[in-house]
């Protein structure tokens, strides 16, 4: 069973939902960006998804595209992103790590070979924003070779008619962007949840993660009572953010007010479903 499989049926049998924080390698330097993957499961999370910095991330809103930015600065690349989940997996056999990024730069590492390093590395999945299922084979069979998951997006916008399509492949479990837009910008409501996530059920059985749109641990504690996971991102990003300096530096003590911000988001979680 893969790391991400075992995790969410550990879940299930605790009766809550999981807690997947994003963090964007590099960003705003190696040692921060390391901090924060070090601390995140001791802080609460569940899965840990990383960011892989992109020259044109379309996807994004202002807060992730300026943490790219700053990472790419500090010399991020695809193989010292991999080579920082090597180093996080000699300390953590247990946790799933998620990769989040664009095709361009797998497709110049070379995707066999990407997906052979990552695997080798301890990746357990893969979420390509603008990989289209129609254009699935550039990757997923070099995933499947090496036993990654290939995570998909659903959006608002996906019918009944594209979910099978969308959903044909896809493993881990499934990625709902919970708004229309790109990330951080909004929230999706309880209502608009309360909809989506039981159409989405009638056409898999994967646990479904919500994204693009939860800030608040109220906000992920609404999540989790719905769905199997909540992702935050932009509202970590931006607690990073505020503690550096003109100079993109980063003070004394911010890795564990992030942290600090996880946990918050945990508890809420793991409050959600039992009123505690």
């Amino acid at each position: 069973m893969s790391r991400i499989a075992a995790r969410f049926a550990a879940l299930k049998r605790e009766g809550r939902g999981a807690l997947i924080p994003f963090l964007e390698a590099y960003d705003p330097d190696p040692a921060t960006s390391m901090a924060l993957l070090r601390g995140m499961p001791g802080a609460g999370a569940d899965l840990i998804e990383v960011g892989m910095p992109f020259t044109d991330p379309m996807a994004d809103g202002p807060t992730i595209q300026a943490a790219g930015k700053r990472a790419l600065k500090a010399g991020s690349k695809t193989a010292r992103i991999l080579a920082m989940v090597q180093a996080f997996r000699r300390e953590d056999d247990a946790t799933p790590i998620v990769l989040m990024g664009y095709l361009n730069p797998i497709l110049s590492y070379g995707p066999e070979r990407f997906c052979a390093d990552a695997a080798a590395a301890g990746v357990d999945g893969l979420i390509v924003v603008d990989l289209p299922p129609e254009e699935a084979a550039l990757l997923a069979p070099h995933a499947a070779r090496e036993g990654i998951d290939i995570i998909r997006l659903i959006a608002p916008t996906t019918n009944d008619a594209r979910l099978p399509l969308v959903l044909d492949g896809s493993s881990g479990f499934v990625y709902y962007v919970s708004i229309a837009g790109i990330t951080g910008t909004r929230t999706a409501t309880a209502d608009h949840l309360a909809q989506a996530i039981p159409r989405i059920r009638r056409f898999s059985d994967l646990p479904i993660a919500v994204g693009f749109g939860v800030r608040s641990p109220e906000q992920a504690a609404t999540v989790a009572r719905v769905a199997d996971a909540a992702v935050v991102a932009s509202a970590l990003i931006d607690t990073l953010a505020s503690g550096l300096d003109a100079e993109g530096h980063a003070a004394p003590g911010i890795a564990e007010r992030v942290l600090d911000r996880v946990r918050d988001l945990a508890a809420a979680v793991r409050a959600a479903r039992t009123g505690g």
